[in-house]
């Protein structure tokens, strides 16, 4: 086959029961000249078998890595980089599934420009039945600058910059580097503040929307284990930083305030250490004005006896 225009990286790991679905949105795309690089990080289920099934195809490119402790998402994403050779990336989880005009629109958006990232809408959809997909509509469904994205998109600190969204420049995630491997929670975070900060602007593509699966058990967004919480802090610390090298206004730290904030928020009443430190970061940005999220439950009970005894009453 001829140099792609598009590599799509697919990491995975234990995700057989997805993953021939994923793949396969990937293939149904409208877009024909593309390569799809699965990386399959050694899982002990039938993955690799599910990757394998799809070898007909000539545009897959399966990749297996041997299982370590060194080996995590960003791991496997960077192997799938490595192999790519697309003028444009997306990177995609194992467990979503893309509109199938998504990579065509978003490649059309870009007109071959290589400064500019290309965006979409996402929304969510449960036990794993397509029909319960509902947008998740953000203010950032439009053109914008790419830094004035970061500060929007931050300012209610629960942002989504899931990978399956964007389509990037090849040219453009060589100058920033790949995937920081050190990251295993919210390592997408990081990346995509270091890209759209080296970025001119998000073009966005509508009504091509990634569909993003919710309630997987032992995602790694649940998890909440020392090593998690650590990564987290690191990344939303190297994420607020890679803006603020950048922009610096007002408005910019008081986005990255509320992110920082959020993580007190977030992983109360773990980790006081690493809360002390992202506390005095919201001081030294002037403070946070956001509330911390949580359910109905977890609501009611913080009007009458405050966020940190409702959290752990409802945690």
């Amino acid at each position: 086959m001829n140099t792609p225009t598009v590599s799509v990286v697919m990491p995975c790991y234990n995700a057989g029961k997805y993953l021939g679905e994923a793949i396969q949105s990937v293939l149904d795309q409208t877009h024909r000249d593309l390569e799809l690089i699965v990386v399959d990080g050694g899982s002990s289920d039938d993955s690799w078998q599910v990757i394998e099934s799809f070898r007909e195809d000539k545009r897959v490119k399966p990749l297996r890595i041997e299982r370590s402790d060194a080996v995590n998402a960003a791991a496997t994403r960077n192997r799938g980089l490595n192999a790519a050779c697309g003028e444009y990336v997306k990177f995609v989880d194992a467990d979503d599934l893309l509109h199938r005009e998504m990579v065509q629109k978003q490649f059309e958006r870009m007109e071959g420009r290589n400064d500019c990232v290309a965006s979409s809408e996402w929304g969510r959809f449960y036990n794993d039945d397509l029909s319960t997909y509902h947008p998740n509509r953000q203010s950032v469904w439009r053109d914008m600058d790419a830094r004035e994205w970061l500060v929007e998109s931050w300012m209610d600190a629960r942002p989504m910059t899931q990978c399956g969204m964007f389509l990037i420049p090849r040219v453009l995630v060589d100058r920033v580097g790949g995937w920081d491997e050190k990251l295993t929670l919210i390592d997408d975070f990081e990346f995509f503040a270091r890209v759209l900060c080296a970025a001119n602007k998000v073009l966005f593509t509508p009504d091509c929307p990634m569909h993003y699966r919710s309630g997987v058990a032992g995602s790694l967004s649940g998890t909440k284990s020392d090593k998690a919480i650590e990564s987290a802090y690191l990344s939303a610390s190297m994420g607020v930083d890679h803006l603020l090298a950048k922009l610096a206004d007002a408005r910019s730290k008081r986005a990255c305030a509320n992110i920082m904030q959020d993580f007190v928020y977030t992983f109360y009443p773990a980790r006081p250490d690493l809360r002390a430190k992202a506390e005095a970061r919201v001081r030294e940005l002037g403070g946070a004005d956001i509330a911390p999220g949580g359910g109905g439950k977890f609501h009611l009970a913080r009007r009458f006896i405050g966020w940190k005894l409702a959290r752990r009453l409802t945690s």
